[in-house]
């Protein structure tokens, strides 16, 4: 099972919305081109993206031009100050069954060499609906995409797992915004459900239809 990790894991975007909101502020004003950069509407939005390919989206929509230097130096502070502020607020939830890292009080179960980004577990950062993220991941955990699957919140994370291959299920659990099951769906998800606790629950009827 090969688990996305903000939004899906953990209930960790409305926080880094939030932590991003002095950087992308100023990365409006330097850019006002840009489009309405409040953490509400990015989250809506582009929800599944890294702040590097968020901000590259949004200026060559509005034919705005940023050097990859200058962009660089957005980037830094966006994730630095997002990191710091989920190690704040984050804590363990007892409703989900593998959940993330340090913050949450889990990094036992998920150490190290299973955990996989498009920022460094790849030649050149990229971000979801590209597929490169899940080359690595199977590759160093030895796995073809075939038996695999893969959970995923938002419909870029959705993308990025079937173009590699991997059966996906959507999980809703820790997303407000209305529409998001529907638009899973469209992507060609195996399943959308509403909690860990249904993907559980599920799972255990399926091995138990087998054994029968």
């Amino acid at each position: 099972m090969l688990l996305d990790a903000d939004g899906t894991l953990l209930p960790s975007e409305e926080p880094a919305f939030e932590a991003s909101a002095e950087v992308t502020g100023a990365f409006a004003e330097r850019f006002p081109q840009m489009g309405d950069p409040s953490p509400d509407h990015l989250r809506r939005t582009i929800t599944g993206k890294d702040f590097r390919t968020t901000a590259q989206d949004l200026l060559t929509h509005q034919g705005v031009t940023c050097g990859p230097e200058e962009l660089e130096q957005w980037v830094g502070p966006e994730t630095t100050d997002i990191s710091a502020h989920i190690d704040r607020v984050l804590r363990p939830r007892p409703d989900v069954p593998a959940a993330c890292f340090t913050a949450t009080g889990l990094d036992e179960l998920l150490p190290e060499d299973v955990r996989f980004s498009a920022e460094d577990s790849v030649p050149l950062p990229t971000s979801k609906p590209d597929p490169a993220v899940y080359e690595p991941a199977l590759r160093d955990l030895g796995i073809a995409p075939s038996p695999a699957l893969s959970v995923e919140d938002s419909v870029t994370g959705a993308e990025s797992a079937i173009k590699a291959g991997i059966a996906t299920t959507g999980l809703v659990q820790f997303v407000p915004v209305a529409g998001r099951a529907e638009a899973l769906r469209a992507t060609r998800v195996t399943g959308v459900v509403g909690s860990w606790k249904e993907l559980v629950d599920e799972s255990i009827d399926d091995r138990e239809a087998v054994r029968t």
